[in-house]
């Protein structure tokens, strides 16, 4: 690996012998003079920002990151690939004329524009317009891609502004994602770090090729069996296992040993992503590759895919995002790089919206508002007095149904968290329509304020005390789970040791190993699971994720899950009410029937519903729906009960349901 001892005493006992030291700061590299103002060279095909501590070369006009010169390293991307393959743009989109579908572009600019050269900052456009000529050959959007270098920077800034004209000459189409990517030097950056307790030594590229690897379930996870490192022997590769929510999803990137360098990208807010603040996206994985996802449908489906009709009018900013390099002198200390890429995001995170942007679409602080309040949650059959919506995520976003705001992909979000005592602050809004949206931890459902709030510049709106009330209509019989949108709390198996990736053993996101929805067959060969009240543990008895089961001869068959309670007394002319909040579905249908699993039509079908493929790709959530089931107590009998949970499609091993939370409800009186 080129690294020698020193390499490998690193990373002996990664995680927990990381360390800050003084040596872990930028540098220009041996010999480098202090850092300068901003120098911009422009040549026939690139152009070149420097600052004396980094440099970047870009191609002319198109646009895309070819070079970037650090700590004595010539070129930190990939230089055994084409310049369009290390630092880029990309979309992939659909027409809606009956066109192309799935179209994967790297955005090549046509045109160059310096809009600042000083020595404080250096800012440039690469942009491409679009006209009709361009129609089904290239996305129907004007994109103004722009980079950014200032004085004293150990890296640099880019954003993208993309507008769709409102004109009858502009098509309909989609938009299935959009993000911007680094692929760096394999040769140097073998080392990963997406959290503090996810970080490892990832496998080479070549590591993925014939030969080296046996495919697995889907094209994106493979078993390594002769990679260059024997260490890894043995373990699974898939980049859906260092997914991220974009709450958590603030800095990600990689370490080369020698000589000891960071590549780091941070995201200081999530305002441009879509899909609300627990939406996955992908992060860092091998190539060595680094991401920045600001629209995509994993682990939602199609509705997370904006789509957009002829002649209708958006525009959007995407970043800026910051590039952050750093240095230490000593390979030994080569991990502190990630604790002084954890500070410099919180640096970046405290200077947004950020001052320096020069383009009219991107709107500084004075620019913005805020909004401030108190949540508060009214349930009687929790606590006769009101109480403090304590943790609660509160958001403003495009206005919409009550949580309508995570299959929105259009406009912007702001969140926060709400305190303890159920204070909340949004701050740095842009200017718009908006509904006020939250849902609270412990509780079910969505919470909308009806009045929609529109923000100004400068304005600060204070909507006092508000009231959520979430659905009840009588009193918890029982309950299984916790209401928390995931399904992290019930039975996660251990993985089959042959699909093991030694970062999660012992790890408390287990659910990202590879292969958990084969132990279901496994668990449960003949008989599907049996839950009952009173006696069973959720978090032992209630496997993570309804899916479906193997035959002996290949194919699927769905499953019916079965909870069983008692009730000694049934008020036979009330109604009692069965919640049932769902953290993902992947093409799945949910049937509920009573104390009869063999009646031709169910108490009550879903129809097939959710596109989220959380399953496989091992995220203990997607998108949250919430049903409501009437149950006459005509149904129900004084002594046992059985509620019967069927999932009858069965043409997949990922089609299956994770259930957040179940709780069944007794009539009023």
């Amino acid at each position: 690996m080129g690294c020698g001892r020193n390499f490998r005493r690193i990373l002996n006992g990664l995680c927990t012998r990381v360390r800050h030291t003084e040596d872990c700061r930028p540098s220009g590299g041996p010999g480098s003079m202090p850092p300068s103002g901003v120098r911009l060279y422009i040549q026939d095909h690139h152009v070149v920002m420097d600052n004396g501590i980094i440099q970047v070369t870009l191609s002319k006009p198109g646009g895309i990151v070819t070079g970037i010169r650090y700590n004595g390293i010539d070129n930190v991307l990939e230089i055994r690939n084409n310049e369009s393959n290390r630092g880029y743009w990309d979309v992939v989109w659909n027409a809606m004329d009956g066109g192309k579908a799935g179209i994967f572009e790297v955005i090549h600019a046509t045109n160059f524009t310096v809009i600042k050269d000083e020595e404080e900052q250096v800012e440039l456009s690469f942009s491409r317009p679009w006209d009709p000529s361009l129609r089904g050959k290239l996305v129907p959007l004007n994109i103004d891609k722009r980079f950014v270098l200032l004085r004293g920077s150990s890296g640099f800034y880019t954003y993208a502004i993309y507008e769709h004209v409102g004109s009858s000459e502009w098509p309909a189409f989609s938009l299935g994602e959009t993000r911007i990517a680094f692929k760096l030097r394999k040769d140097k950056f073998h080392y990963m770090a997406v959290a503090d307790n996810r970080q490892r030594l990832m496998p080479l590229p070549d590591d993925r090729l014939p030969g080296r690897c046996h495919a697995l379930a889907y094209q994106e996870a493979v078993l390594l069996v002769s990679p260059v490192n024997p260490e890894l022997r043995g373990e699974v590769d898939d980049k859906y296992q260092y997914s991220c929510e974009n709450k958590d999803n603030k800095v990600h990137g990689w370490i080369s040993m020698n000589p000891p360098v960071g590549f780091w990208q941070i995201t200081p807010s999530d305002e441009f992503r879509s899909g609300g603040p627990v939406k996955q996206n992908l992060t860092s994985h091998v190539g060595p590759t680094t991401l920045a996802v600001f629209l995509g449908s994993h682990y939602a489906g199609e509705e997370l895919s904006p789509k957009f009709e002829q002649g209708e009018a958006w525009k959007k900013v995407f970043g800026p995002i910051f590039i952050y390099l750093n240095s230490t002198m000593n390979v030994e200390d080569a991990l502190t790089l990630w604790n002084d890429a954890k500070q410099q995001m919180l640096v970046e995170v405290q200077s947004w919206p950020y001052n320096f942007p020069a383009s009219e679409d991107f709107l500084s602080a004075d620019q913005r508002g805020n909004v401030i309040g108190r949540l508060l949650v009214s349930d009687k059959y929790v606590c006769d007095d009101v109480m403090p919506a304590s943790g609660a995520y509160v958001g403003l976003a495009p206005p919409g149904d009550a949580g309508s705001w995570q299959k929105e992909c259009k406009g912007y979000q702001f969140w926060t968290r709400a305190s303890g005592d159920g204070y909340f602050s949004i701050n740095n809004v842009r200017p718009g329509d908006y509904n006020l949206y939250a849902w609270v931890p412990g509780f079910i459902g969505d919470y909308r304020n009806e009045a929609a709030i529109t923000i100004a510049s400068g304005c600060r709106i204070d909507v006092g005390e508000i009231l959520y009330k979430p659905p009840r209509d009588g009193p918890t019989l029982w309950e299984i789970g916790i209401p928390d949108r995931s399904a992290a709390e019930f039975y996660i198996p251990d993985t089959n040791p042959k699909y093991l990736n030694k970062i999660f053993v012992n790890h408390p996101e287990k659910f990202r190993q590879h292969g958990l929805w084969e132990r279901y067959s496994e668990l449960y060969p003949n008989e599907d699971l049996v839950y009952t009240v009173g006696e069973s543990d959720y978090s032992k008895d209630w496997f993570f994720a309804q899916v479906t089961r193997k035959k002996e001869d290949g194919t699927y068959q769905g499953t019916t899950w079965q909870i069983k309670f008692k009730l000694d007394n049934v008020h036979q002319g009330g109604t009692y009410k069965l919640r049932m909040a769902i953290a993902s579905s992947t093409l799945a249908e949910l049937q509920v029937r009573v104390n009869n699993p063999n009646t031709n039509r169910p108490l009550f079908t879903s129809r097939l519903f959710g596109r989220d493929n959380s399953i496989a790709r091992l995220g203990i959530h997607g998108l949250y729906w919430l049903f409501n089931v009437d149950i006459q107590g005509g149904l129900l009998t004084e002594g046992e009960n059985t509620i019967y949970l069927t999932q009858p499609r069965n043409q997949s091993p990922f089609q299956g349901i994770m259930y957040d939370y179940i709780r069944l409800e007794a009539p009023t009186v």
